[in-house]
């Protein structure tokens, strides 16, 4: 399949770029995180994002959603990297609509009309280190009379602060087993985690928490999760590239009307070396993204392998870019009043979400036999 967006694709490009830059630039972000907001997301921007038919975008559409797939999810999650905005996307319309549309029951199913709509945000609680090792979950569910009673804690939960309902990743006597929980429950506790790019994410703790809503069968969770996990590194290599190509582009004008010497800094040799080989770098990890979400929507079975490449090179590219960005800007660079670092604080926490360079590396040569 060619690596290249169709006319459709393009389109949804055109207008998901255009809606975030008009309604959520970066002077969004600087808002939210300077006012201290307590949510750290527009719930109106949420709303107008289901509007537009951008949070239901992988959500079938007799379940009031788009009806799209993966390629456009990672349109959207590329142009969420450009602006640097704060959205509960990737934690509900990716992960968590994954999840239910995979599993859930009738009545669990009853949240993606929500999600689509930008009503309800959902999270995805999986990691519980500092690390991503989703083979590593030791958050236990033990059988207690018509339910399970869960102990344990989570990290990294996209949003969990917020959130109207939390599913949960968690082992049991029969495997590993998903549940889906009203954060308000009896011993659950969530404390929101401001995150270094001001994107937001919550810690939750699990303390002999009462639950009976299994999503899908217990000890069949192992399923559905790897297709969340699957969907969400190819959309987070999409968002790796749009935060590096945006972070490059600004470097790029930077160099063409920056002057020292007497002379534009862009016409030096060695930093339109360094140009031309990030430009090289942003192309192969375009391809790399774009060629993992053509594979989840093709159902191929290399679509793990392809979405672990992508996200490892993605990460280590978009690391690149605002490497180089801060570079060529100069000591300013690191100011917060330009952008860059901004690019730079995003790349590193998308880096670390889902599993960072040396994590799918090492997956992968597992898998080669290595």
């Amino acid at each position: 399949m060619p690596l290249i967006l169709t006319e459709e694709q393009t389109m949804l490009q055109d207008a998901a770029d255009g809606f975030l830059n008009e309604n959520a630039p970066i002077a969004h972000l600087r808002q939210l995180r300077d006012s201290r907001d307590p949510d750290g997301v527009s719930r109106d921007l949420w709303r107008a994002f289901g509007e537009m038919g951008f949070a239901g975008v992988v959500i079938d559409e007799a379940d009031g959603g788009s009806g799209l797939g993966a390629v456009e999810a990672g349109v959207i999650a590329e142009s969420l990297g450009r602006t640097l905005t704060p959205s509960p996307f990737m934690g509900s319309s990716v992960l968590a609509a994954t999840v239910l549309k995979a599993a859930g029951s009738e009545a669990q199913k009853a949240w993606l009309p929500r999600i689509a709509a930008g009503e309800a945000i959902l999270s995805l609680a999986v990691d519980e280190g500092s690390k991503h090792a989703p083979a590593k979950i030791t958050t236990r569910a033990e059988r207690a009379g018509n339910g399970f009673k869960l102990n344990g804690a989570k990290g990294f939960v996209l949003d969990g602060h917020i959130a109207d309902a939390l599913i949960i990743a968690a082992q049991t006597d029969d495997g590993l087993t998903l549940f889906l929980i009203d954060p308000k429950t009896r011993g659950v506790a969530v404390e929101r985690t401001v995150m270094v790019d001001a994107h937001n994410a919550a810690r939750v703790t699990l303390t002999d928490v009462m639950v009976d809503a299994v999503i899908g069968a217990v000890g069949e969770g192992q399923g559905p999760l790897d297709a969340a996990l699957i969907l969400g590194r190819a959309c987070a290599a999409a968002s790796l590239v749009g935060a590096g190509d945006q972070a490059f582009k600004v470097t790029l004008e930077y160099l063409r009307t920056r002057q020292q010497f007497g002379k534009l800094i862009g016409e030096f040799q060695a930093l339109q070396h360094r140009a031309a080989h990030l430009f090289t770098e942003l192309e192969l990890a375009k391809a790399a993204s774009l060629a993992a979400l053509q594979a989840i929507d093709a159902g191929r079975p290399d679509a793990e392998q392809a979405a672990g490449i992508a996200k490892a090179k993605a990460g280590r590219v978009a690391e690149l870019a605002v490497q180089e960005a801060v570079q060529m800007h100069g000591g300013v660079g690191m100011t917060d009043e330009f952008d860059v670092g901004l690019f730079m604080k995003r790349v590193r926490v998308l880096n670390e979400l889902l599993g960072d360079a040396g994590f799918h590396a090492e997956r992968l040569a597992r898998a080669q036999g290595f």
